[in-house]
């Protein structure tokens, strides 16, 4: 088992003036912090106009910084929008490739699309049509970090000329891809395009093993083809994450930031917005029932030791992780900053997990991984000989870019 965090970058109302400054500044120091501990990777949507939910638009940004701060934690676009009206795909492309090799190869490229009307119509995208656009996208991606030069394409959504799309990336043949995944449809959709899944969907460990078997039963089979020049096959899956030694505390550390994750997520796409003026952490608050967490921690108190999940003591931990990782779960991503958790906490959290639970896990996982990679190296070589590749130019192929100034006149001679 791998384990991640994941950053939003969430600032529920009311806000002040330095609320961003520290909000992303401290989320720097949480990922330096994963990094020392031994995490694997850290996590960084795009997002835009979504007030309170997400004040992350430029996650290059943001990832940069990290790359800088960090020496070996991966780091990933968890997701990148990669349909033409968000971004060019050779800037994607340029941005990927430069983020790897100052990274020293370490970028993850997780694909998506946008789900609500303040992304989508904000940027004139048609709403039917976005899944297939980012996926051409995505493919055209890859294409022009592996192809010197790129051929060039054409389509309604974009197109390019014959360019070389440069730098190219450290890792070879490009960073892995994925994508954000939200149920069993588009988990089968990950499978079926070579993509890792990233399960942004809150599922129990039956559940998960579902999801597993679809996903690794359409890697093995003649439906994958792959969109990249690799298989990335791996699922990672989400799950709320706070640390302490009495469970209790745990919850009333992290709960309600983690509800506030899941209930803002659904209200974008659910409910009407006023942009600048919706207040989803009051209407949030104006839902939740005091009663309620008091008995979720009671119940939780009389669990005992048999309660499993990353909200809670080491030992819950552990066991909600072996869980996940005995039914197929590659990775766990934990959502340590949202709502109005606190950065103290989360530090906190992390240190508790990356001393007393990652270790155990972090022994077994080479034998894992080579286990896994034996297993699907037939089924991998497979699915890339089904691809239909984007053919390389031959250098008599390569147009001409005629010169944007005329030549000089010969000497002598009249205008």
């Amino acid at each position: 088992m791998k384990f991640g965090v994941f950053y939003e970058h969430q600032l529920p109302k009311p806000w002040t003036e330095d609320d961003e400054y520290r909000l992303l500044n401290e989320a720097l120091d949480q990922v330096a912090l994963a990094d020392r501990l031994g995490f694997d990777h850290a996590w960084e949507v795009e997002h835009h106009f979504l007030d309170e939910y997400s004040h992350s638009s430029a996650p290059e940004v943001f990832l940069a910084a990290a790359a800088a701060r960090t020496d070996r934690i991966r780091l990933g676009h968890g997701i990148r929008q990669v349909i033409p009206n968000y971004n060019h795909p050779a800037r994607t492309a340029e941005g990927l490739a430069t983020l790897d090799l100052i990274s020293d190869g370490r970028v993850d490229f997780g694909i998506g699309e946008g789900a609500t009307r303040l992304e989508l119509h904000g940027f004139g995208i048609p709403a039917k049509q976005k899944r297939a656009m980012s996926l051409e996208s995505a493919e055209q991606i890859a294409n022009m970090m592996v192809l010197d030069p790129y051929p060039g394409y054409e389509s309604p959504n974009f197109s390019m000329p014959c360019r070389n799309v440069l730098p190219k990336p450290r890792q070879k043949p490009h960073p892995p891809m994925w994508i954000a995944c939200t149920n069993r449809e588009t988990i089968k959709v990950a499978a079926r395009n070579g993509l890792g899944a990233l399960a942004f969907t809150f599922i129990d460990p039956d559940e998960a093993k579902a999801w597993a078997d679809i996903y690794y039963d359409i890697i093995k089979s003649e439906e994958c083809v792959p969109i990249g020049h690799t298989v990335n096959a791996n699922l990672a899956l989400v799950t709320g994450f706070s640390m302490h030694e009495d469970r209790a505390t745990a919850i009333r550390n992290g709960q309600e930031g983690f509800e506030f994750f899941g209930y803002a997520m659904s209200s974008l796409v659910t409910r009407d917005q006023v942009p600048g003026r919706t207040d989803l952490w009051g209407d949030f608050q104006a839902l939740r029932d005091p009663a309620v967490e008091q008995k979720r921690i009671a119940a939780a108190e009389a669990a005992g030791d048999t309660y499993s999940s990353c909200i809670g003591t080491p030992a819950d931990a552990r066991r909600y992780v072996r869980e996940l990782a005995d039914v197929g779960v590659d990775q766990l991503i934990f959502i340590q900053q949202c709502g109005r958790n606190r950065h103290a906490d989360i530090c906190s959290s992390l240190e508790m997990f990356g001393d007393q639970v990652l270790p155990e896990f972090r022994a077994e996982e080479a034998e894992r991984q080579r286990a896994k990679d034996e297993e699907l190296a037939p089924f991998v070589e497979a699915a890339l000989a089904r691809k239909q590749w984007m053919q390389p130019l031959a250098d008599d192929e390569i147009p001409i870019v005629r010169a944007s100034v005329s030549k000089p006149q010969a000497a002598g001679r009249l205008a």
